[in-house]
Protein backbone atom coordinates (compact mmCIF):
# COMPACT_ATOMS: atom_id res chain seq x y z
CA UNK A 1 0.00 0.00 0.00
CA UNK A 2 1.07 3.30 -0.77
CA UNK A 3 2.77 5.96 1.45
CA UNK A 4 -0.05 8.37 2.33
CA UNK A 5 -1.12 11.39 4.31
CA UNK A 6 -3.67 9.65 6.41
CA UNK A 7 -5.59 12.82 7.72
CA UNK A 8 -5.82 13.92 3.33
CA UNK A 9 -7.22 9.84 2.70
CA UNK A 10 -9.96 10.21 5.76
CA UNK A 11 -11.52 13.40 4.65
CA UNK A 12 -11.40 11.78 0.82
CA UNK A 13 -13.35 8.65 2.08
CA UNK A 14 -16.67 10.76 3.53
CA UNK A 15 -16.97 11.38 -0.22
CA UNK A 16 -16.12 8.25 -1.35
CA UNK A 17 -18.53 6.19 0.96
CA UNK A 18 -20.98 8.53 -0.06
CA UNK A 19 -20.55 7.77 -3.63
CA UNK A 20 -21.21 4.25 -3.33
CA UNK A 21 -24.11 4.72 -1.10
CA UNK A 22 -25.29 6.62 -4.01
CA UNK A 23 -24.75 3.83 -6.53
CA UNK A 24 -26.08 1.25 -4.11
CA UNK A 25 -29.70 2.90 -4.16
CA UNK A 26 -29.36 4.31 -8.19
CA UNK A 27 -27.81 0.80 -9.33
CA UNK A 28 -30.62 -0.10 -12.01
CA UNK A 29 -30.95 3.26 -13.29
CA UNK A 30 -27.09 2.79 -14.20
CA UNK A 31 -26.22 6.30 -13.59
CA UNK A 32 -23.32 8.27 -14.85
CA UNK A 33 -19.75 9.53 -13.79
CA UNK A 34 -21.42 12.86 -14.01
CA UNK A 35 -24.66 11.95 -11.52
CA UNK A 36 -22.37 10.25 -9.22
CA UNK A 37 -20.51 13.00 -9.23
CA UNK A 38 -23.39 15.35 -8.42
CA UNK A 39 -24.70 13.17 -6.05
CA UNK A 40 -21.56 14.67 -3.81
CA UNK A 41 -21.99 17.90 -4.86
CA UNK A 42 -18.87 17.87 -6.76
CA UNK A 43 -17.85 18.82 -10.71
CA UNK A 44 -17.00 15.50 -12.63
CA UNK A 45 -13.20 16.76 -12.98
CA UNK A 46 -13.30 17.33 -9.24
CA UNK A 47 -14.51 13.99 -8.40
CA UNK A 48 -11.45 12.17 -10.74
CA UNK A 49 -8.94 14.01 -8.66
CA UNK A 50 -10.30 13.49 -5.72
CA UNK A 51 -10.41 9.39 -6.83
CA UNK A 52 -7.18 9.49 -8.28
CA UNK A 53 -5.62 10.98 -5.19
CA UNK A 54 -7.52 8.73 -2.88
CA UNK A 55 -6.76 5.26 -4.64
CA UNK A 56 -4.62 6.18 -7.39
CA UNK A 57 -7.18 5.65 -10.15
CA UNK A 58 -9.91 6.47 -11.74
CA UNK A 59 -13.56 6.52 -10.78
CA UNK A 60 -14.47 4.18 -13.96
CA UNK A 61 -11.45 1.89 -13.07
CA UNK A 62 -13.02 2.00 -9.52
CA UNK A 63 -16.25 1.02 -9.97
CA UNK A 64 -15.31 -1.76 -12.44
CA UNK A 65 -13.77 -3.56 -9.56
CA UNK A 66 -17.13 -3.60 -7.75
CA UNK A 67 -19.21 -5.23 -10.25
CA UNK A 68 -20.43 -8.36 -9.69
CA UNK A 69 -19.06 -9.83 -12.38
CA UNK A 70 -15.71 -9.20 -11.63
CA UNK A 71 -16.52 -10.45 -8.12
CA UNK A 72 -16.93 -13.59 -9.61
CA UNK A 73 -13.66 -13.79 -11.99
CA UNK A 74 -11.65 -13.19 -8.82
CA UNK A 75 -13.51 -16.09 -6.94
CA UNK A 76 -13.36 -18.34 -10.43
CA UNK A 77 -9.34 -18.37 -9.36
CA UNK A 78 -8.09 -21.81 -8.73
CA UNK A 79 -6.14 -23.12 -5.84
CA UNK A 80 -6.12 -19.58 -4.09
CA UNK A 81 -4.73 -20.89 -1.09
CA UNK A 82 -1.39 -23.12 -2.38
CA UNK A 83 -1.27 -20.00 -4.85
CA UNK A 84 -0.72 -17.38 -1.66
CA UNK A 85 1.65 -19.81 -0.15
CA UNK A 86 3.56 -20.16 -3.66
CA UNK A 87 4.25 -17.05 -3.90
CA UNK A 88 5.58 -16.34 -0.12
CA UNK A 89 2.97 -13.38 0.38
CA UNK A 90 1.55 -15.65 3.39
CA UNK A 91 3.87 -18.41 3.86
CA UNK A 92 3.21 -20.62 7.64
CA UNK A 93 6.44 -18.80 8.93
CA UNK A 94 4.62 -15.31 8.16
CA UNK A 95 1.57 -16.18 9.92
CA UNK A 96 3.25 -17.50 12.79
CA UNK A 97 5.19 -14.19 13.23
CA UNK A 98 2.45 -12.18 12.93
CA UNK A 99 0.25 -13.89 14.88
CA UNK A 100 2.78 -14.79 17.70
CA UNK A 101 0.12 -14.60 20.25
CA UNK A 102 -2.96 -15.17 18.73
CA UNK A 103 -4.22 -17.05 22.05
CA UNK A 104 -2.08 -14.82 24.71
CA UNK A 105 -5.69 -13.29 26.72
CA UNK A 106 -5.51 -16.70 28.73
CA UNK A 107 -8.65 -18.10 30.52
CA UNK A 108 -7.19 -16.59 33.72
CA UNK A 109 -7.01 -12.77 32.23
CA UNK A 110 -10.42 -13.14 31.28
CA UNK A 111 -11.43 -14.68 34.50
CA UNK A 112 -9.32 -11.91 36.79
CA UNK A 113 -11.62 -9.33 33.74
CA UNK A 114 -8.43 -7.89 32.52
CA UNK A 115 -6.97 -7.24 35.88
CA UNK A 116 -3.03 -6.32 35.33
CA UNK A 117 -3.36 -5.76 32.13
CA UNK A 118 -2.57 -2.19 30.66
CA UNK A 119 -4.48 -1.45 27.30
CA UNK A 120 -3.48 1.29 25.37
CA UNK A 121 -5.90 3.06 22.47
CA UNK A 122 -6.50 5.80 20.07
CA UNK A 123 -8.29 7.20 17.22
CA UNK A 124 -6.96 7.87 14.01
CA UNK A 125 -8.02 8.91 10.39
CA UNK A 126 -7.50 6.00 8.02
CA UNK A 127 -8.18 5.77 4.19
CA UNK A 128 -11.39 4.19 5.24
CA UNK A 129 -12.59 6.31 8.00
CA UNK A 130 -12.17 7.27 11.56
CA UNK A 131 -10.46 3.94 13.16
CA UNK A 132 -10.07 3.15 17.01
CA UNK A 133 -6.67 0.95 17.76
CA UNK A 134 -6.23 -0.80 21.24
CA UNK A 135 -2.95 -2.65 21.86
CA UNK A 136 -1.23 -4.20 25.33
CA UNK A 137 1.91 -4.86 26.00
CA UNK A 138 1.57 -8.04 24.05
CA UNK A 139 0.03 -6.61 20.82
CA UNK A 140 -2.95 -5.27 19.06
CA UNK A 141 -5.80 -6.35 20.35
CA UNK A 142 -8.52 -4.25 18.87
CA UNK A 143 -9.22 -2.52 15.93
CA UNK A 144 -12.47 -1.22 14.79
CA UNK A 145 -14.47 2.06 12.73
CA UNK A 146 -16.92 2.07 15.21
CA UNK A 147 -14.67 4.10 18.08
CA UNK A 148 -17.47 3.71 20.88
CA UNK A 149 -18.62 0.02 20.44
CA UNK A 150 -15.11 -0.81 20.50
CA UNK A 151 -14.12 1.14 23.42
CA UNK A 152 -17.59 -0.39 24.84
CA UNK A 153 -16.47 -3.55 23.80
CA UNK A 154 -13.29 -3.14 26.38
CA UNK A 155 -14.58 -2.11 29.09
CA UNK A 156 -17.45 -4.83 29.12
CA UNK A 157 -14.88 -7.84 28.15
CA UNK A 158 -12.16 -6.46 30.49
CA UNK A 159 -13.73 -4.47 32.86
CA UNK A 160 -10.98 -4.22 35.40
CA UNK A 161 -8.39 -3.66 32.71
CA UNK A 162 -6.73 -0.51 32.96
CA UNK A 163 -7.43 1.86 29.87
CA UNK A 164 -5.38 4.22 28.79
CA UNK A 165 -6.13 7.03 25.75
CA UNK A 166 -2.53 7.21 24.07
CA UNK A 167 -2.84 8.19 20.57
CA UNK A 168 1.05 9.20 20.50
CA UNK A 169 1.54 5.62 21.05
CA UNK A 170 -1.46 3.99 19.09
CA UNK A 171 -0.56 6.36 16.10
CA UNK A 172 2.85 4.21 15.29
CA UNK A 173 0.67 1.16 14.75
CA UNK A 174 -2.10 2.78 12.42
CA UNK A 175 0.53 4.03 10.05
CA UNK A 176 2.27 0.51 9.86
CA UNK A 177 -1.08 -0.72 9.14
CA UNK A 178 -2.27 1.44 6.35
CA UNK A 179 0.46 3.18 5.39
CA UNK A 180 3.30 0.19 5.78
CA UNK A 181 6.96 0.49 4.71
CA UNK A 182 8.69 -2.17 2.71
CA UNK A 183 10.98 -2.40 5.59
CA UNK A 184 8.10 -3.11 8.50
CA UNK A 185 8.13 -6.04 10.82
CA UNK A 186 5.59 -7.92 11.56
CA UNK A 187 2.59 -6.78 13.84
CA UNK A 188 1.83 -9.08 16.99
CA UNK A 189 -1.27 -9.81 17.69
CA UNK A 190 -2.90 -10.27 21.42
CA UNK A 191 -5.98 -12.04 20.74
CA UNK A 192 -8.73 -14.02 22.82
CA UNK A 193 -10.53 -16.63 20.29
CA UNK A 194 -11.71 -20.74 19.76
CA UNK A 195 -9.48 -22.72 18.25
CA UNK A 196 -11.54 -22.97 15.57
CA UNK A 197 -11.68 -19.30 15.65
CA UNK A 198 -8.37 -18.80 15.21
CA UNK A 199 -7.86 -21.63 12.80
CA UNK A 200 -10.00 -19.26 10.49
CA UNK A 201 -8.63 -15.97 11.22
CA UNK A 202 -5.44 -17.27 10.20
CA UNK A 203 -6.98 -18.61 6.60
CA UNK A 204 -7.84 -15.26 6.32
CA UNK A 205 -4.65 -13.89 6.41
CA UNK A 206 -3.56 -16.47 3.43
CA UNK A 207 -6.00 -14.37 1.20
CA UNK A 208 -3.71 -12.14 -0.68
CA UNK A 209 -4.21 -8.35 -1.18
CA UNK A 210 -7.13 -7.71 -4.05
CA UNK A 211 -8.38 -11.49 -4.43
CA UNK A 212 -11.55 -12.54 -2.99
CA UNK A 213 -12.93 -15.93 -1.52
CA UNK A 214 -15.86 -17.37 -0.57
CA UNK A 215 -16.99 -19.33 2.97
CA UNK A 216 -16.85 -22.63 1.65
CA UNK A 217 -13.42 -22.04 0.43
CA UNK A 218 -12.64 -20.84 3.88
CA UNK A 219 -14.19 -23.98 5.35
CA UNK A 220 -12.34 -26.65 2.76
CA UNK A 221 -9.62 -24.74 3.67
CA UNK A 222 -9.28 -25.30 7.18
CA UNK A 223 -10.46 -29.38 6.48
CA UNK A 224 -14.14 -28.15 8.13
CA UNK A 225 -16.44 -28.26 4.56
CA UNK A 226 -19.38 -28.59 6.14
CA UNK A 227 -18.75 -25.88 8.50
CA UNK A 228 -19.49 -23.03 6.00
CA UNK A 229 -22.01 -21.33 8.68
CA UNK A 230 -19.22 -21.78 11.85
CA UNK A 231 -16.86 -20.32 9.19
CA UNK A 232 -19.54 -16.86 8.82
CA UNK A 233 -19.91 -16.60 12.72
CA UNK A 234 -16.05 -17.25 13.33
CA UNK A 235 -15.44 -14.13 10.63
CA UNK A 236 -18.06 -12.17 12.06
CA UNK A 237 -16.29 -11.90 15.58
CA UNK A 238 -12.63 -10.77 14.08
CA UNK A 239 -11.56 -8.77 16.41
CA UNK A 240 -9.03 -6.46 14.26
CA UNK A 241 -11.17 -6.37 10.77
CA UNK A 242 -8.83 -5.20 8.25
CA UNK A 243 -5.76 -6.38 9.64
CA UNK A 244 -7.02 -9.83 9.82
CA UNK A 245 -8.76 -9.17 6.47
CA UNK A 246 -12.54 -10.88 7.14
CA UNK A 247 -13.37 -8.01 4.25
CA UNK A 248 -12.28 -10.38 1.52
CA UNK A 249 -14.80 -13.27 2.12
CA UNK A 250 -17.79 -12.60 -0.19
CA UNK A 251 -20.45 -14.40 -1.16
CA UNK A 252 -20.10 -17.91 -3.64
CA UNK A 253 -22.59 -15.65 -6.01
CA UNK A 254 -20.34 -12.74 -6.10
CA UNK A 255 -22.37 -10.26 -4.05
CA UNK A 256 -20.43 -8.72 -0.75
CA UNK A 257 -22.25 -9.14 1.42
CA UNK A 258 -22.84 -7.55 4.49
CA UNK A 259 -19.86 -5.92 7.40
CA UNK A 260 -20.03 -4.90 9.93
CA UNK A 261 -19.03 -1.40 9.10
CA UNK A 262 -21.00 -0.48 6.84
CA UNK A 263 -21.31 -2.26 2.91
CA UNK A 264 -20.20 0.64 1.31
CA UNK A 265 -17.19 0.67 3.60
CA UNK A 266 -16.75 -2.92 2.54
CA UNK A 267 -16.50 -1.97 -0.75
CA UNK A 268 -14.69 0.89 -0.69
CA UNK A 269 -11.91 -1.39 0.93
CA UNK A 270 -12.29 -4.33 -1.95
CA UNK A 271 -11.86 -1.49 -4.65
CA UNK A 272 -8.84 0.56 -2.99
CA UNK A 273 -7.16 -3.22 -2.15
CA UNK A 274 -7.49 -4.19 -6.09
CA UNK A 275 -6.47 -1.33 -7.17
CA UNK A 276 -3.34 -1.05 -5.21
CA UNK A 277 -2.87 -4.89 -6.39
CA UNK A 278 -3.67 -3.64 -9.61
CA UNK A 279 -5.87 -6.41 -10.37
Amino acid sequence: MKKLNLQESADDYTLIEKAIHYLEENQRNQPTLKEIAESVNLSEYHFQRLFTRWVGISPKRFLQFLTKENAKRILAKSNLFDAAYETGLSSTGRLHDLLVHTEALTPGDLKRKGAGLKIRYGTHPTPFGQAFIATTERGICKLSFDAKDALHSLKSDLEDAVLIQDSAHTQILIEKIFSPKKSETPLTLHLRGTNFQIQVWEALLRIPTGDLVAYNDIATAIDSPKATRAVGSAVGKNPVPFLIPCHRVIRATGEFGKYAFGNARKKAILGYEMAQAGA
